[in-house]
């Protein structure tokens, strides 16, 4: 989801030629990274526990990669 709304983002400062949705992009972008570093993996971690580290190394946090 939040890919998803970064790529959304992107695409309307580019057709719109805007550089104040480009900036609004980059602070969407900060609040996601914060809220998926500060809050989503460490409860996650907290609820799997070793569970969760094995897919943490395999999967990157945001770009995917084709296996």
């Amino acid at each position: 989801m939040y890919l998803a709304v970064a790529l959304i983002l992107t695409g309307e400062a580019l057709v719109r030629g805007s550089v104040t949705l480009l900036a609004y992009l980059c602070a969407v972008m900060l609040v996601f990274h914060l809220t998926v570093v500060l809050y989503e993996e460490p409860t996650l971690r907290r609820s799997f526990g070793a569970g969760y580290e094995e897919p943490c190394a395999r999967v990157p946090r945001w770009i995917p990669r084709q296996v």
